[in-house]
């Protein structure tokens, strides 16, 4: 059986103007960076690429807040012999309104490898996993979660395979690397769970 939920909805303010990404089968696409404020006074800053026809219809007569509805998608880059995996929205359509930053995330796959359980020094239960969300061609985004709490004990002991649907939202997340340049400041994305479920277990 085929899941391929994968949905995201974002509502928050344009950093700077979309410049040009790249082409595919003769179509534009061009990137930008939404800025989505958290309940906490973060910010994340959140990787969008759209379609060029997508831009040229935007409507900005409705505020000036951007909605973005779409895709979590990954891509495998690599530069100079290093493999990275590049995780971004891929816009199906782009509106102007105002109202609170929206940050809505579900995703529903198979794990692609096995759950990693740890506890941080003041004993909060945090686990990190990897799902497969399948879409068109037989392919499929891998996408790094983190879940928290009793979902982080559950999914814990989850086997690979096993189907798992997960709402939430998708936030940035800066960290330094050490290069052989010195250390190096980047940004990491992944799906903060706000929950989870078991929706078919591998025998």
């Amino acid at each position: 059986m085929e899941h391929t939920e994968n949905s995201v909805i974002l509502r928050g303010s344009l950093l700077a103007l979309p410049s040009f990404s790249h082409e595919n089968h003769g179509k534009k696409f061009y990137r930008f960076t939404l800025e989505v404020p958290r309940l906490s006074g973060t910010v994340d800053l959140l990787p969008i690429v759209a379609e060029e026809q997508i831009l040229n219809e935007m409507d900005l007569s409705g505020g000036e807040m951007l909605r973005v509805e779409g895709q979590v998608r990954s891509h495998n880059l690599r530069e100079n012999g290093v493999r990275r995996l590049l995780i971004f929205v891929f816009a199906a359509s782009i509106t102007a309104e105002e109202g609170d930053p929206i940050n809505d995330v579900i995703l529903e796959g198979p794990l692609c490898r096995t759950p990693t359980y740890r506890r941080t020094p003041l004993g909060r239960e945090i686990c990190d996993a990897m799902l497969a969300v399948p879409r068109a061609f037989h392919r499929a985004d891998y996408l790094p979660c983190i879940l928290w709490g009793r979902t982080a004990h559950e999914i814990a002991g989850c086997h690979t395979s096993d189907v798992v649907r997960i709402s939430g939202r998708l936030q940035s997340r800066r960290y330094t690397k050490q290069t052989d340049e010195g250390p190096e400041e980047r940004i990491t994305y992944e799906i903060s769970a706000l929950s989870a479920e078991i929706t078919e277990e591998t025998v």
